[in-house]
């Protein structure tokens, strides 16, 4: 237990980092577009919401209520899409639209 506390410890600090906690949220979308793991992707929201100053502030910076903030970030969150954008800027992020390579894209028609 006090080896995952210290990963948690120094997670955290690194995802204060604006460029670290884009990019972990960036491996962390990557794989749920593999796997669809929702859990794991609202696992890193809510592990770069603590970083930075914790879901009330989160809330306050949003204007979400925090209640709804936790419910949305739990291992059950089912956020829509506009909570998710939400969320996204008041961690000073947002969403964006990537292409596939061609050879993904005519696989999948």
């Amino acid at each position: 237990m006090r080896k995952l506390r210290k990963f948690k410890e120094v997670l955290r600090e690194d995802l204060k980092n604006p460029l670290e906690a884009k990019a972990y949220l960036e491996v962390a979308l990557e794989n749920y577009e593999e796997d669809n793991d929702t859990e794991a992707f609202l696992m890193a929201l809510r592990d770069v919401a603590e970083a930075q100053g914790g879901i009330s502030k989160l809330a306050q910076r949003t204007h979400l209520n925090r209640q709804n903030l936790y419910r949305a970030l739990s291992n059950r969150g089912n956020p829509k899409l506009d909570t998710i954008g939400i969320i996204l800027h008041g961690l000073g992020f947002k969403l964006s639209i990537q292409t596939l390579n061609q050879s993904n894209v005519h696989a999948n028609h």
